[in-house]
Formats: structure tokens, C-alpha cells, sequence
């Protein structure tokens, strides 16, 4: 299966890691939770598969686009 990048949608903070690297998730499931302005932005996964590697940790500041997990 091929490796998809989730970017981040929104500049903001990592608010909450909801899954590990290797953890098996559905399609849109939450991975994580990011704080902006004070709304919590869910990045959900785009289709089932399994967590390769989360490129952020908790608390973390992203920029719209930034690449955050990889999921295959």
C-alpha cells in the first residue's frame, strides 16, 4: 500500500496525539488533535491503514501544510 502524508491544515499548536507509530486506524479516524485560535482541529486519516511515523509530538507549533504523520 502506498505511504500518504498527512499535512497539518492549519498554523497551530499539537494539542493531543490519539494514536502510536504502528497502531493499525480506520478511515477518518482522529490522530491527532491540533490547537488554533483556541478551536481544536482534528487530522483525521484518510483511509485505513497503519501509523509509519508521527512527525510531531505533543505541544509542538505547525505551519499550514506541515507534514505532521505518515500513515500506509
Amino acid at each position: 500500500m502506498p505511504q500518504t502524508r498527512l499535512p497539518s491544515e492549519v498554523t497551530g499548536t499539537v494539542w493531543k496525539i490519539e494514536v502510536r507509530e504502528g497502531d493499525v486506524v480506520t478511515e477518518e479516524q482522529t490522530l491527532l488533535v491540533l490547537e488554533s485560535m483556541k478551536m481544536e482541529i482534528p487530522v483525521t486519516a484518510p483511509r485505513a491503514g497503519t501509523v509509519l511515523q508521527l512527525l510531531v509530538n505533543e505541544g509542538d507549533s505547525v505551519a499550514e501544510g506541515q507534514d505532521v504523520a505518515v500513515i500506509e
